[in-house]
Formats: C-alpha cells, sequence, structure tokens
C-alpha cells in the first residue's frame, strides 16, 4: 500500500514538473531584440552606468589637485563627453562650492579613465565628491 502511494506521488509530481514552454535556443532574433533593449535602457540613463570617485589634495600655489576616474558599468553602449559635478564641502559637511568638469574621452563598456584638474577652492575645503550629471554615446 505505502509503495502504491509513493508511485501515484511520484507520477502526481512528473506531471506537474512537465515543461510546457517551447525555447528556441537557436534564435537570434530574441537575442538582437534583449540585446537593443539593453542598448536603449543605457542610452537613456548614462548616470546609472558611470561611477565616478576620487580624491583632492593641495599643490604648493594652494590650488585643489583633484584626481579622478570614471568607471563605465554598461555592458553595450561607450560613452564620451561626459559631465562630472565636482562638490567641495567643509570638515562639518557643509557644501561650499560646485563645479562642473567635462572629460572629453571615450569611455568603453567595463573600462576606467582618470582625469585630474585644478581648482581654486575656498578656505575650510576638506573632502570632495563626484556625480555624474550627463554623458553622450
Amino acid at each position: 500500500m505505502k509503495n502504491m502511494f509513493f508511485i501515484v506521488l511520484s507520477l502526481v509530481i512528473l506531471a506537474a514538473c512537465e515543461n510546457k514552454t517551447d525555447y528556441d535556443v537557436s534564435s537570434s532574433k530574441n537575442y538582437e531584440e534583449s540585446k537593443m533593449s539593453l542598448e536603449q535602457i543605457e542610452q537613456k540613463s548614462p548616470s546609472k552606468f558611470l561611477v565616478a570617485n576620487g580624491e583632492r589634495k593641495n599643490n604648493i600655489l594652494g590650488q585643489s589637485v583633484v584626481k579622478g576616474q570614471i568607471k563605465n558599468k554598461a555592458k553595450i553602449v561607450s560613452y564620451k563627453d561626459i559631465t562630472v559635478k565636482i562638490s567641495f564641502y567643509s570638515k562639518t559637511g557643509t557644501l561650499l562650492e560646485e563645479d562642473r568638469e567635462t572629460i572629453y574621452e571615450n569611455v568603453a563598456p567595463g573600462t576606467t579613465k582618470k582625469f585630474k584638474s585644478k581648482y581654486f577652492t575656498p578656505k575650510g575645503t576638506d573632502s570632495v565628491s563626484f556625480s555624474i550629471v550627463g554623458a553622450k554615446f
């Protein structure tokens, strides 16, 4: 009786697990459609796929030398003419100044580009932050 119960249970489970979806692995049309939609997503919102970070140091002339890098996390789209907003803060976290810098480089998917700029920042500048404002593809 127990064996009969397990056999019936096994048949019910196998019938429930039947895969009724037909996948066409050789179809390149689906691949191209998904690739295009991914490309369109990456083109519409570059700030989601570009990451900027870096550091600030003072030189002998009293300028803030900002060294940063931009990383492209996109899978398909290369970005160029990337505009970065650089914000300078005091020790207490007060925003002192904001500047925009355009990096005229081509950043391919999965790569990182470095940049360097010099600014005369306000007295009391302690830290810097970076954010991507826009880019062309």
